[in-house]
């Protein structure tokens, strides 16, 4: 696989893996020395897109080469030396995913600094504690997003989380803010740079390049590290599932502020394709458009975005006959979503793909070489594997999946927390005596070489004394007429007790709807496709779900409003 991502070693490593430590400190290409954003442009043809991209409402195409991505992203390293800072700094990127932040996230790790992942969506306590973990020495950012006719305050929550100095950028022509005494406007910073461009930084393969956030439920997030190794593991899974190749183009709407974002930029350009980014909502007719008239060729999605595309037929009349791959990540998906999706492309098949950030990419997968059906997973990810267990740690068809290390790229240490304790405390021992590693996700084996993902452990109530997950509960509900959107938590009452199930519902648009009623057609459609114990308790509507930048739906939120109001 280093030969086929072309992967540049200034120094190569002595072997793939030593394991001398223990597989939870398993050294990957131990003695190895590079930087993996050179591999991006090493050996590559200069003269070819490295990205393509649209902003929202505009009908034209942008394009960069690979050459100029390069040299943008060198100059934004020299910038950082010509400001006095060294490697193995933090450099905070707080934007949405545009080239900009692309040819920046680049720049830092051609300088040897370390990315801090901020998602654009935070709220300033959120961008705060980032900010804190990582010691942050500056932070890129926009004046404001837009979206359509609004525009979304950036700069100013920075302001507020007391960040320290930044480079910002405008959102269109000019910048609309004010900067703050110190900070510094993209055209400055840039000017520094043009002068001072950089051999990249070399270092150890071990050595961090980027520093992301999961979303706990208590407390701080977890500060995960991603070393030179982790973007391989991204590339890799790439190639060998998403069907990957030179010369394709792969959209995916994330953000760098989530794995994805990171992933998108190591699995496009490791494996000499380009990166398809709408600058926009990713959710209607435009981004649609973009897909055709950019010819993609693999299609990320989040079962959200395709329901909302069937929901108001987006992709009519489109041509999407370029898209030779679907990929699903981020949510449980629905089959009938997934089959109309594929529909859109000549029934290109969808390989679903399940990980984590502190892995750097999947565990579980599809694969183009296996039959696919919608909603399932065929393969455990190349140099993967994997055990199911019951809730007694016994090996089971059913439940909470438990990884085998080592697994290349996958975290080894935590910012602020005792990985050991995280992933590996308590855990029982695998077939053959191994470790296993705790991951949190809950997997159905349903025969024949095929998987379904169930949701979050996290995510599992307790009705009646029977364990089920909310996505189960969702899925139920999907017939009830009327619903656009629907979220399954679990309440205690107010005077404790047994949980009861409480659903909050999105109507669709234009839908006025009685809470009995879609209560009772819910208990109807959850008694007919799972259990007849399982008793509804109340419906809660609210105008939309609350959903990290990656859409996943927040029920912790969910929770924690309707314990609230009593209504549980």
């Amino acid at each position: 696989i280093l030969t086929a991502l072309q992967i540049h070693f200034n120094t190569p490593p002595s072997s793939i893996l030593s394991v001398e430590d223990g597989v939870e400190q398993a050294r990957w290409l131990p003695g190895a020395r590079l930087n993996i954003a050179e591999s991006c442009f090493r050996g590559r043809r200069a003269d070819v897109p490295a990205l393509i991209w649209r902003r929202e409402g505009d009908e034209t195409l942008g394009r960069m080469t690979i050459d100029a991505l390069h040299q943008r992203s060198r100059t934004v390293a020299g910038a950082l030396a010509a400001l006095g800072h060294k490697p193995g700094q933090a450099f905070a990127i707080d934007m949405p995913m545009t080239v900009e932040s692309v040819v920046i996230y680049l720049g830092i790790v051609l300088f040897g600094g370390v990315v801090v992942s901020i998602a654009d969506s935070f709220a300033p306590a959120e961008i705060a504690t980032r900010i804190r973990i990582s010691d942050t020495v500056l932070i890129f950012t926009q004046d404001v997003i837009v979206r359509g006719e609004r525009r979304l305050p950036l700069y100013s929550r920075v302001l507020a989380a007391d960040g320290p100095r930044a480079v910002v950028l405008p959102a269109e022509a000019t910048l609309s803010v004010q900067l703050r005494e110190g900070d510094v406007s993209w055209t400055t910073f840039l000017s520094q740079g043009r002068s001072a461009l950089l051999s990249p930084h070399i270092s150890d393969a071990s050595a961090t390049t980027n520093i992301l956030f999961s979303s706990g439920t208590t407390g701080d997030p977890k500060a995960i590290p991603w070393t030179q190794v982790t973007p391989i593991k991204a590339a890799a899974d790439a190639f060998a599932h998403h069907d990957v190749q030179p010369g394709d183009v792969v959209a995916w709407p994330t953000n760098l502020g989530w794995m994805m974002g990171p992933w998108l930029i190591y699995a496009s350009l490791l494996n000499g394709a380009t990166i398809a980014l709408y600058q926009g909502a990713p959710t209607g007719r435009g981004f649609c458009t973009f897909v055709q008239d950019a010819k993609v060729n693999v299609l990320g999605v989040v079962p959200s975005i395709v329901r909302a595309w069937r929901a108001t037929d987006a992709t009519q009349g489109l041509d999407w006959s370029s898209v030779r791959t679907f990929s699903s990540t981020g949510e449980v998906s629905n089959p009938d979503d997934m089959l109309w999706l594929m529909s859109r492309a000549g029934y290109s098949p969808i390989i679903e793909y399940c990980g984590g950030t502190e892995l750097g990419g999947g565990y579980i997968a599809g694969s183009r070489m296996q039959p696919q059906a919608p909603s399932t997973f065929s393969s455990p990810t190349m140099g993967c594997a994997f055990t199911i267990l019951s809730g007694d740690g016994a090996a089971t068809d059913d439940g909470e999946i438990a990884l085998i290390p080592p697994i290349l790229g996958s975290s080894q240490r935590l910012l602020n927390r005792d990985h050991h304790q995280v992933y590996f405390a308590n855990m029982p021992t695998g077939p053959h005596e191994q470790p296993l590693r705790r991951h949190g996700d809950q997997i159905r084996h349903i025969g024949g070489g095929y998987y379904r993902a169930l949701g979050r452990v996290d995510d599992t109530m307790n009705l009646g004394g029977i364990k089920t997950s909310s996505a189960e509960i969702e899925r139920a509900c999907e017939t009830v007429a009327g619903l656009h959107d629907v979220a399954a938590i679990a309440v205690p009452p107010p005077g404790g007790g047994p949980e009861r199930l409480v659903l909050v519902a999105v109507a669709e648009p234009g839908r006025e709807l009685d809470a009995e009623a879609v209560r009772l057609q819910a208990q109807q459609a959850i008694r007919a496709a799972l259990n007849p114990l399982f008793k509804v308790a109340a419906v809660r509507f609210v105008d939309a779900l609350p959903r990290t930048a990656s859409n996943k739906v927040m029920r912790r939120i969910l929770r924690r409003d309707v314990m609230a109001t009593g209504e549980g």
